[in-house]
C-alpha cells in the first residue's frame, strides 16, 4: 500500500499537469454533479469549504446556493476548526494557510449541519480520506453526525488510501465523472 507521503506527492505532481482553468472547468463538473445528490438537495444547512486554487473550486457553489440554503464555512482556530455562517464574499478575510474564511459569530448548532462537503488531498473507493495532513477535518468531523461528501478530481483517487481509527471516512465521494464510493 502506498504511503501517505507518496500519495500526497504523487497527487501534487498531477495537479501541477493542470492550469488553474482546467482544474476550475473540472471542478464545474465535480460540484454539478454533487448537485445531484438528493440528501443535498434536501439538505437546509450544508457545510461546505471555500477552495484553494488547487481544490475543486467551490466559491461559485457556495454563492449560488447561500441564496437558498444555510452555508456553514470553517475558520483554523488554532489547531481546530470553527464554524461561521457565510454571508457574502465581502466577509471573507484571509485566514490561516491563505484560506479565505468568514467573520462573525461561530456557529455552533451542530446537529443542524444536514450535509457536509469535504475537500481531501485524496480519497478511495471505500470513502476513506487523505487531507493535508494536520487532522483538521478528522478532529472536526468527529463531532457531528452528517452526511459526509468527499469531492476531488478522479485523478486524485487512490486504489486505497492508509487509514487509522482516528481517520472519519466519507459517506459518498464524487468526481467530475459522478458518484464513486459509498462507506
Amino acid at each position: 500500500m502506498e504511503e501517505k507521503t507518496d500519495i500526497r506527492k504523487r497527487i501534487a505532481d498531477l495537479k501541477r499537469q493542470h492550469t488553474e482553468e482546467e482544474l476550475k472547468t473540472l471542478s464545474s463538473a465535480v460540484m454539478g454533479k454533487v448537485e445531484e445528490n438528493v440528501i443535498l438537495k434536501c439538505a437546509k444547512t450544508v457545510l461546505m469549504y471555500y477552495s484553494l486554487p488547487d481544490e475543486v473550486h467551490t466559491h461559485d457553489f457556495v454563492e449560488k446556493w447561500c441564496k437558498e440554503k444555510t452555508i456553514l464555512l470553517p475558520v483554523v482556530v488554532g489547531d481546530d476548526l470553527e464554524l461561521r455562517v457565510y454571508s457574502g464574499k465581502e466577509c471573507l478575510t484571509k485566514g490561516s494557510y491563505g484560506i479565505m474564511e468568514p467573520q462573525g459569530e461561530v456557529f455552533n448548532d451542530l446537529t443542524s449541519i444536514d450535509a457536509a462537503i469535504i475537500p481531501g488531498v485524496s480519497f478511495d473507493r471505500h470513502g476513506n480520506r487523505l487531507g493535508r495532513g494536520k487532522g483538521y477535518y478528522d478532529r472536526f468531523l468527529k463531532k457531528i453526525n452528517t452526511f459526509k461528501i468527499g469531492v476531488c478530481f478522479e485523478f486524485q483517487l487512490s486504489e486505497e488510501i492508509p487509514h487509522g481509527e482516528h481517520d472519519v471516512s466519507m459517506d459518498e465521494v464524487w468526481t467530475e465523472n459522478g458518484y464513486v464510493s459509498r462507506k
